[in-house]
């Protein structure tokens, strides 16, 4: 995945025009039915910085809000997939964590795909959103949704406490590397605190030295270690954290294929994968280009045809 790079699907579309685009959008919403293909062809089409101008356009020369209007005519997973399209990357975070704490229950794994993989200054602009949304802050939401462990890790995540420069302490890394193989594989039990502080708040050149120095210390991979020695949400969000630092694109392409791998099951699964992927450039889907397109031969509809163009196309 690295060699590959930062080669997104959705581009700047040449001789953007936002006025006609809303236009073209309205004109899918006129009359009787919905042109579900315009509707396609543009949103799937534009970055997202182009859709926040179509979507200015739109309530200049309509005087109403664009997602307002497209929720009202399009349905089901496809009209997820549109909405979130139209979204700001942090205001779909927020509003992707709100789900997954609202009601009976808490979708763990919602919170750990965000929160183990934003940077800094993305977290710090998930919390801006997340509070002027909903009215209360997002460690306050994930404090009363979480518990134990899995919160403490979770509310370190928050606090964008984590170091982002580059710089890489052979003696500390060695030092870290010792602390978290005596927190676990040396001991009868798992001092899960040692991994969150070493985790949690080291940058990313440091820890991948500190990988390097476990393997030699333990003779085992640390994702082998966190699997052995710890379980639930707690194994998943050290996990996500492990694999994040290592690769961020290889990190979502492991969870489109895991979410695909149960898509007869449950379809709506895969869906909010491949927003993240789409609001998040950094994300790369192309490596799994045949295995997408073969699996979505399982959908049907608009939600298939957006789902194949969001993918690349041909």
């Amino acid at each position: 995945y690295e060699q590959i790079g930062n080669r997104g699907t959705v581009t700047e579309a040449a001789g953007f025009d936002a006025a006609a685009d809303a236009e073209k959008l309205r004109g899918a919403m006129k009359g009787t039915g919905t042109d579900e293909a315009a509707i396609i062809n543009v949103v799937a089409h534009r970055t997202i910085a182009q859709r926040q101008r179509i979507k200015e356009a739109y309530k200049q020369t309509v005087g109403k809000d664009l997602a307002d209007d497209l929720s009202s005519e399009l349905s089901g997973n496809f009209r997820s997939v549109v909405l979130g399209l139209l979204m700001l990357a942090p205001v779909y975070d927020a509003y992707e964590l709100r789900n997954a704490m609202k009601g009976a229950g808490t979708e763990e794994a919602c919170l750990i795909d965000i929160l183990a993989s934003r940077s800094n200054n993305e977290i710090k602009t998930i919390n801006e959103v997340y509070k002027r949304e909903y009215g209360k802050t997002l460690e306050d939401a994930v404090s009363g949704d979480t518990s134990g462990m899995f919160k403490r890790v979770l509310v370190s995540l928050l606090t964008s406490g984590r170091d982002e420069s580059d710089k890489v302490d052979d003696a500390q890394a060695v030092q870290d590397a010792k602390d978290i193989y005596e927190a676990g594989e040396a001991r009868w039990g798992t001092d899960e605190v040692k991994f969150l502080t070493v985790l949690c708040v080291r940058n990313r050149n440091h820890l991948l030295k500190v990988f390097q120095e476990y393997q030699k210390i333990s003779g085992k991979d640390i994702e082998k270690s966190i699997q052995s020695e710890m379980s639930g949400s707690l194994e998943d969000v050290f996990l996500a954290i492990v694999k994040c630092i290592k690769s961020k694109p290889a990190f979502f392409a492991e969870r489109l294929y895991k979410s695909m791998k149960v898509i007869i099951l449950y379809l709506p699964y895969c869906l909010n994968y491949f927003i993240f992927v789409m609001l998040h450039p950094q994300a790369v889907i192309r490596p799994l280009g045949v295995y997408v397109a073969h699996k979505l031969g399982d959908t049907s509809g608009d939600y298939r045809k957006i789902l194949l163009e969001l993918c690349g196309g041909e």
